[in-house]
């Protein structure tokens, strides 16, 4: 194995003026040769994945209301690596060359994927080696020791840094969608509105019309949930200490996307009732994108709540001494 010094810069100048042995110059030069490595493997890397990575990238800017948060990802990711930034300076990293098995491997099933059957050809199977591939890359030139702190942001850019493909949105969503359409079915009729609902259909009677209401699959929170998801984990990660809190506030993503959902399609209801154009087209997803700021507020009081849930105990430092004599 070799070392890659924290502070190259400094060593190369020492090297300059003389003032270090040969192993350390050999350390330097060693080092100079795994940086240089790692970014002439980065571009091949890049070059290999580009028909992935710039899809994901389209699909972000053309789906903003679904998947733009897809974006932030790696800037969170990023901003994960930043808060161990201490920890993962305090000691020269080590190469670890076993990385290049995860990096063959992840290469060989993303050219498998996308030159293979069609059924391969599936977007999430070619993140799967395009993630591997990276796993084995940060693993190789940075070692095992900074994998104690690499881990996590890696696994969450490569779980919600992908937009999910409709064959596996499709298994969750048709149950989505009728939890959607009970939930607003029974709102609009505690608000007083005549209702009936077939299937994910909700028949609004006003004025002796019904009007029709589908909850379709763009309807049923699926993509917020992703995105509540995404923030969940990082909230968790970043503002509480104990595994039950992450682990509580990351499952009320789930309640938390399904009920403000319910509270956008039953906005929608009441507005089309003025005018069934405000149930379609851009003004729909207007809707969406006004009820994530409350959605945003109401989990950050759930997170509020679990975190005032424990009371460290921090007795006075005056409490815990032993009491002096009289007069002391």
């Amino acid at each position: 194995m070799s070392s890659v010094s924290p502070d190259p810069a400094a060593r190369s100048h020492a090297v300059a003026l003389g003032r270090l042995p040969n192993a350390a110059v050999s350390e330097v030069l060693d080092g100079r040769l795994v940086i240089g490595a790692a970014g002439v493997l980065l571009g091949v890397v890049t070059w290999l994945f580009w028909d992935f990575l710039s899809g994901q990238v389209r699909w972000a800017i053309t789906a903003q209301a679904d998947w733009g948060h897809t974006l932030v990802i790696p800037f969170i990711a990023g901003y994960f690596v930043y808060l161990k930034r201490d920890e993962l300076l305090a000691e020269p990293f080590r190469t670890a060359w076993i990385g290049l098995v995860p990096i063959l491997l992840g290469t060989a099933w993303y050219v498998t994927c996308a030159l293979g059957p069609l059924t391969l050809r599936h977007h999430n199977l070619l993140g799967a080696g395009v993630a591997t591939t990276l796993f084995g890359l940060v693993l190789l030139f940075f070692g095992f020791r900074a994998m104690r702190w690499l881990w996590f942001p890696l696994a969450y850019l490569a779980v919600f840094g992908q937009t999910i493909s409709d064959r596996l949105m499709n298994i969750v969503t048709f149950e989505m969608q009728d939890i959607t359409a009970r939930g607003s079915h029974l709102l609009l009729i505690v608000l007083g509105l005549d209702v009936d609902r077939l299937g994910n259909t909700l028949y609004i009677f006003h004025e002796g019309v019904a009007q029709a209401l589908n909850i379709s699959e763009a309807c049923s929170g699926m993509r917020m949930l992703m995105a509540f998801l995404a923030l969940g984990v990082a909230m968790a990660f970043t503002g509480l200490k104990f595994v039950w809190q992450r682990v509580a506030l990351v499952v009320l993503a789930v309640p938390t996307a399904i009920f403000v959902n319910v509270l956008r399609v039953v906005t929608l209801a009441l507005l089309s009732l003025l005018d069934t154009e405000f149930a379609a087209g851009d003004f729909h997803t207007a809707v969406g994108l006004v009820w994530l700021l409350p959605a945003l507020l109401i989990y950050l009081g759930f997170m509020w709540i679990i975190r005032r849930i424990v009371v460290e105990d921090q007795a006075p430092a005056a409490a815990t001494r032993a009491p002096g004599p009289p007069g002391s």
